[in-house]
């Protein structure tokens, strides 16, 4: 009798778990289509230079540019599969806009302790957490720490020559350390955390292929859009700018009274 209701519960639980990616690819189906679409589009080099022209001038000049050299194709099983992994993350993932931030745990690089990201958090301060890399900004208002996550273009998976260091995917934690360091020479300004080898951290944060959030009081109070497109670090600098007019306006007030 044991044995007969722990199968049905296997049963159950398998189906449910069935029944939830059926409607997980229901509904990613249409925009995973009109993003191969766009990647087959763009492998014309006529339409990838005059599309990649286009956002750079209506871009703004302090967020990254889209650098693919003519040489990578992007449109390929490997690249549709990582687009498929980053829509299913975004889709799936815990942390929303107003909400409780994910405490979802990380390894510190130097001495390779284990901690969750809210430990990074001061009082009332904002906590920047980025999932890319750039130069922090406004550091006397906010706090900052780098999420290092599963590579978006590994040298054995979907590869981009574009990419400033060859790595393969990361097969232990020592891996992903060791990939960490380079990045850490990128934003030497910087403190760099890396996510677990679970991927808890790119998960909860929907965080393939990178992204930016902007963590307070234990909620998150801005969520950029998943990059690389909506990598914006124009936005990070808004929100941060309005942030400080903020706090510097009971001040003002107190002065004029």
């Amino acid at each position: 009798l044991l044995l007969d209701s722990t199968w049905r519960l296997y049963v159950i639980m398998n189906t449910i778990k069935a029944v939830k990616n059926a409607i997980v690819c229901l509904v990613l189906l249409p925009r995973f289509l009109m993003a191969a679409v766009m990647f087959w589009l763009l492998d014309f080099l006529c339409i990838r230079k005059r599309v990649f022209f286009r956002m750079e001038q209506e871009g703004d000049a302090i967020d990254p540019p889209l650098c693919i050299s003519d040489s990578n194709r992007l449109f390929s099983v490997e690249s549709l599969k990582a687009v498929w992994h980053g829509h299913k993350l975004d889709f799936l993932k815990a942390a929303h806009l107003g909400h409780g931030a994910p405490n979802t745990e990380v390894v510190q690089l130097g001495d390779q302790r284990r901690s969750r990201i809210l430990d990074y958090a001061k009082e009332k301060r904002p906590l920047i957490l980025n999932f890319g890399s750039f130069v922090q900004q406004n550091a006397d208002i906010a706090d900052s720490i780098v999420v290092y996550i599963e590579e978006a273009h590994p040298s054995d998976g979907w590869m981009s020559t574009d990419a400033p260091y060859q790595i393969p995917k990361h097969q232990c934690l020592e891996d992903r350390l060791n990939a960490a360091q380079l990045m850490h020479l990128e934003v030497p300004g910087c403190q760099v955390v890396v996510d677990s080898m679970e991927n808890s951290s790119s998960a909860a944060y929907g965080a393939f292929f990178d992204r930016l959030y902007i963590l307070q009081e234990g909620r998150i109070v801005y969520q950029g859009d998943r990059g690389p497109e909506g990598y914006r670090i124009s936005e990070l600098r808004d929100w941060l700018s309005h942030y400080r007019q903020r706090m510097e306006k009971p001040s003002d007030l107190v002065i004029h009274v």
